[in-house]
């Protein structure tokens, strides 16, 4: 994305986080409970994570539409982005939401253990809760110099390597999994190699910025490193933005990424939204969203409208899931907790 887009839209988002988080504080001073269905006009807060600001920016557009048509009141969608572990923690720690559309499952499950959100959120909306899903690609200088083409590559010497953090990112704990994915394979699951070789490319790794977007423009716009590990749509973006600086390399294994969708309970309750907010996240479904998801590079979950974007896609490549990590928790506690694996190999390197 280009430097003035980006630098407008990260002070936006501080702007609108700032100013709701005030508002946040005068609704629960005053005790509001009321019902808002008969109001004018109503105000919904999306907390995200950082690579959705393009999608969420359209969704709003139709979304808003969407209700006034059935409802006849208007809506106003305040979003606040960044990196998703660091929002969840915002969220946890008092920042009102009326919506959660944060990276990953355990992001999500990190608010709920706040006591906002309600057990059972998972199964609330279809797919897991995931409206739209991405995958972990790599996004190299055009030409790619670095002759890069899969994970292997990027442990070599000489090869400068962006990836965000994943202690404060979804996206860089995407990232860390499919790596890991692809050399457990290698070494039939040798885990003193596999964690040699995780080893090895972060000490390739020349800046771990807190999200997603901020490794896209340390990448992108301050011209650091070889390889970009990125969201699959973040890949897309910068190809859109520089068409003639950048390609795209699929690696041979990458990870199933399902970005997760929940209501806030305790805030929608309070604030009288909890319609609105249902019917928001619901509403991701809808055909007309899926290919808003789409066209911003994030693969629709509805399998049909998916195919519509098999030109874009590669809907060939080699998957692994989450499950194959024992879930969330599992991962959480073996790779990303404090003392876990990922702190054991970057300190040492």
């Amino acid at each position: 994305m280009k430097k003035n887009k980006l630098l407008s839209a990260a002070l936006a988002s501080v702007l609108a986080a700032s100013l709701f988080a005030g508002c946040g504080s005068e609704s629960a001073s005053s005790g509001d409970t009321a019902d808002t269905s008969s109001a004018e006009k109503i105000t919904l807060t999306n907390v995200s994570y950082d690579p959705t600001r393009e999608l969420y920016a359209a969704y709003n557009e139709i979304f808003a539409q969407h209700w006034k048509e059935k409802t006849g009141q208007d809506v106003e969608i305040t979003q606040s982005h960044g990196g998703s572990g660091k929002q969840a923690l915002e969220v946890a720690n008092g920042l009102e939401a009326d919506v959660v559309t944060l990276a990953l499952e355990y992001d999500v499950k990190a608010v709920q253990d706040a006591g906002l959100i309600e057990e059972g959120w998972v199964s609330e909306f279809d797919k897991d809760s995931a409206p739209y899903t991405s995958t972990i690609v790599f996004l190299v200088r055009k030409g790619n110099p670095k002759d890069i083409h899969d994970w292997d590559d990027l442990v070599k010497d000489g090869v400068g390597v962006i990836t965000p953090n994943p202690k404060t990112s979804g996206g860089a704990r995407w990232n860390y999994l499919a790596a890991w994915a692809y050399a457990d394979n290698a070494f039939n699951g040798d885990e003193a190699q596999v964690k040699d070789f995780i080893k090895k490319l972060y000490q390739n790794v020349l800046v771990l910025d807190s999200g997603a977007r901020g490794a896209t423009t340390t990448f992108v716009e301050n011209g650091q490193g070889d390889v970009l590990i990125a969201w699959e749509n973040e890949a897309f973006l910068s190809i859109q933005d520089y068409p003639d600086d950048y390609e795209i390399i699929t690696p041979s294994i990458s990870i199933l990424a399902q970005p997760s969708v929940a209501v806030v309970d305790e805030v929608v309750d309070k604030r009288g939204t909890r319609e609105a907010a249902t019917e928001y996240l619901s509403y991701l479904y809808s055909d007309e969203a899926q290919r808003i998801a789409g066209d911003n590079y994030y693969r629709p979950s509805d399998p049909d409208i998916l195919q519509e974007y098999a030109g874009t896609f590669d809907l060939d490549i080699n998957l692994v899931t989450i499950d194959d990590f024992g879930g969330w928790d599992s991962a959480q506690s073996t790779h990303f907790a404090d003392g876990g694996v990922f702190d054991q190999i970057y300190e040492q390197g």
